[in-house]
């Protein structure tokens, strides 16, 4: 288990995770971090770097020069591993399933064994304070990276991590997730669970806008991220990545609705 303690930040927090290989979406994002004020070292991502857009290594390489702290998403401990498939914890067969194979095998082979190297030395956890709250950082879940956690996940799951959690790194204001791809907050016993949502992909609600979190004092606000969606749809289309996720920029909606659970598709 390897914890990379933040210490005491101050100043707004900017959270965000997925991604996924979008280079226009993370330019966007550090664009405006820059506009607002908020230095690397307050932008914590979740994980999930790579995936399913067009730009694997150059997402790393400009999340590596940028210096935000970064946890390990599963994709990372995959590509680190080497491993024939990304880990999303995603059931055999499905449509995530299938799709997965053709930009998982171009990560592969587009992100250098360095950067490789770089993903394998992630934390597993991340921990600070700010504004007299405790926070941690899981990717998925505290007992699995992959564990997929939803907003109607039910109460007891979530009591269930924080408790895994806590044996970890002791008690916590706040738990920071991602993994999932839609952004929520639930409040389980006195402490919040976010999920930061993912800024390479749409969150399945026909919106193309991507979203992440910022912290200012205490208030969790929800934001959305707008960035060259033609450009990196075009980045994709000539990359050959044209399994649907490419669709998914324009439309707002997945492919892979199945991976969610069956009250969360569209009817």
């Amino acid at each position: 288990m390897r914890i990379n303690d933040l210490g005491e930040l101050s100043g707004d927090l900017l959270l965000f995770g997925g991604v996924y290989s979008n280079l226009h979406s993370l330019d966007a994002l550090i664009e405006y971090a820059g506009q607002a004020g908020i230095p690397p070292e307050n932008a914590i991502c979740t994980g999930d770097i790579v995936a399913y857009c067009a730009d694997a290594a150059g997402s790393v390489e400009r999340i590596r020069n940028w210096g935000c702290p970064v946890l390990m998403g599963n994709c990372e401990a995959q590509l680190a591993a080497d491993a024939p498939d990304c880990g999303c914890g995603y059931d055999e067969g499905s449509q995530c399933s299938l799709l997965s194979r053709g930009w998982y095998s171009h990560a592969r082979r587009t992100v250098s064994a360095e950067a490789k190297e770089w993903m394998r030395r992630l934390p597993d956890r991340i921990i600070f304070f700010h504004n007299g709250l405790r926070y941690a950082v899981v990717h998925g879940g505290a007992s699995d990276i992959s564990k997929f956690i939803w907003p109607t996940t039910p109460k007891v799951v979530f009591k269930n991590e924080i408790s895994v959690l806590e044996a970890e790194v002791g008690a916590m204001d706040r738990v920071i997730s991602g993994h999932s791809g839609i952004a929520f907050q639930v409040n389980v016993n006195g402490v919040t669970w976010i999920n930061v949502g993912a800024i390479g992909m749409p969150d399945n609600s026909g919106r193309p806008e991507t979203s992440y979190v910022e912290i200012s004092g205490k208030n969790i606000k929800n934001k959305v991220l707008t960035y060259d969606i033609n450009a990196q749809f075009e980045a994709m289309r000539r990359a050959g990545l044209t399994q649907g996720y490419h669709e998914t920029l324009t439309s707002g909606y997945w492919p892979s609705e199945d991976t969610l659970p069956p009250d969360m598709r569209r009817s």
